[in-house]
């Protein structure tokens, strides 16, 4: 099948390859760059799945092929000289062959960090509800825990130290079980809704990230 950009892109300045930057069209992280060929471009298109061109081995491949972390090809636009791609896609599994999410895992000094895989704008903006609103209460809990607020139950917590948080914590735990044995529905969602608050005041006061946790969570996917 004949597509449209293929005519528009530069192929030639660059001695034909154009280098293609991978972003994941959910939460606009960048996973990766390749570089692509006319041919690489063609089957991008005609798959739906990304395929480059190895300068390397010298051949085409595709995202996924051994590893089956595939990219699922959501919209493809490139810039105002022709001359690079912007790929947005759907990440099943990691991009990264170390395991990580993205390949831009390391800041400038070298140290590893865990970019945050969700931003709140991007579900609000969707008229959604999800893990964006995680992100919001947990700064509201940091907030909480610096100004340490009067008839806040969350300075509350912070008062009492970290045994009555892993107290509570074990008491919502008990109240998850309760409400699922019962099969009562309605009781499960306002419970785990507790559990999770607990465990992210939890998080704040060991100093640690939720995106973290996503990283964590994505490693073992």
């Amino acid at each position: 099948m004949q597509y449209e950009m293929l005519e528009q892109i530069d192929f030639e300045k660059q001695g034909g390859l154009v280098p293609a930057v991978v972003q994941d069209v959910t939460t606009g992280q960048v996973l990766m760059v390749a570089y692509m060929n006319e041919t690489a471009l063609q089957r991008t298109l005609d798959t739906g799945k990304t395929w480059f061109f190895s300068r390397s081995r010298q051949r085409l491949w595709m995202k996924g092929e051994t590893s089956g972390h595939v990219q699922e090809v959501e919209e493809i636009l490139f810039d105002c000289d022709q001359d690079c791609l912007l790929v947005k896609v759907r990440q099943i599994g990691v991009a990264c062959h170390t395991g990580h999410y993205s390949c831009f895992y390391r800041n400038i000094e070298g140290e590893e960090v865990s970019p945050r895989l969700f931003r709140v704008e991007d579900w609000y903006q969707a008229g959604l509800e999800g893990p964006g609103v995680l992100f919001e209460l947990i700064d509201v809990i940091r907030e909480r825990q610096r100004t340490m607020p009067e008839n806040s139950y969350t300075s509350y917590l912070f008062s009492k130290g970290l045994d009555k948080i892993l107290k509570k914590i074990g008491e919502e735990s008990a109240e998850v079980i309760i409400a699922a044995k019962n099969r009562e529905k309605k009781e499960l969602i306002y419970e785990t809704a507790d559990l999770i608050y607990h465990l992210l005041v939890l998080l704040v006061e060991q100093g640690v990230e939720l995106s973290d946790i996503f990283a964590e969570l994505r490693s073992r996917r």
